[in-house]
């Protein structure tokens, strides 16, 4: 079974830049919308952005002009351009299948984001 594998995560401080991605664990994630999402300490997690097969994407208000999702053409890999980053973008960012597919991927250990101030 397909498995996300996060990477890109590290420290960083207010305002600067990371670039996370995200690859599957054996095959390839298929013509599906994929989506980043993050869990902060204590928190549910929550979506952060979105890409449809079609390339349209959507953001959540607080990343908004900030990060940029993408999956180039013919690339199996999912990435998460994040700047501007803030101590509240603190979290374990994971990728998986968009919200509204028929099925999730087993989730991935996802990768720490850790944004000092």
């Amino acid at each position: 079974q397909v498995q996300p594998v996060e990477s890109g995560g590290d420290f960083a401080q207010a305002g600067g830049s990371l670039t996370l991605s995200c690859v599957p664990s054996r095959g390839m994630f298929g013509p599906v919308g994929m989506a980043w999402y993050r869990q902060g300490l204590g928190k549910e997690r929550e979506l952060v952005a979105r890409i449809a097969n079609t390339g349209a994407t959507n953001y959540a208000d607080s990343v908004k002009g900030r990060f940029t999702i993408s999956r180039p053409s013919g690339a199996n890999t999912v990435f998460l351009q994040m700047n501007s980053l803030k101590p509240e973008d603190t979290a374990v960012y994971f990728c998986n299948r968009a919200p509204g597919t028929s099925y999730f991927f087993t989730w991935g250990q996802g990768t720490q984001v850790t944004v000092s101030s």
